[in-house]
């Protein structure tokens, strides 16, 4: 499997379940498959989404890189976020974020660090 040609945009199901949402979004996989394959329908960490990621095929650089604007950003890639309310996984994809609990935007939803991981469509 590779990631979809075409980002659809998936909304969490649950404030709990950005990271399946992301996942879902790069690789076409239902979120509750998603579920099914992590063993997990709560936060999710780096390894599950790396791990994830790769056993679909799917390059996923494992170095953390901080953003301060769009313009630090690659062309795909998986974002963690420090929101007011908590850490906040996302998505960026050719210069449109895809954000599982506040929709497709042209900029950053408001939160304070900011960091991505590089994937590559190929």
């Amino acid at each position: 499997m590779s990631m979809c040609k075409e980002i659809i945009y998936v909304h969490e199901p649950t404030d709990l379940q950005c990271g399946q949402a992301v996942l879902a979004m790069i690789t076409g996989v239902k979120v509750n498959e998603v579920c099914d394959e992590l063993g997990n329908e709560r936060e999710t960490n780096l390894s599950e989404m790396r791990t994830f990621l790769t056993g679909h095929g799917i390059f996923f650089d494992s170095r953390r890189r901080e953003a301060y604007s769009k313009k630090d950003l690659p062309i795909y890639c998986v974002l963690s976020l420090e929101t007011p309310r908590c850490w906040h996984w996302s998505l960026y994809a050719k210069g449109t974020f895809y954000d599982p609990e506040h929709g497709v935007m042209d900029d950053f939803p408001v939160c304070n660090r900011k960091y991505y991981w590089e994937i590559k469509a190929e």
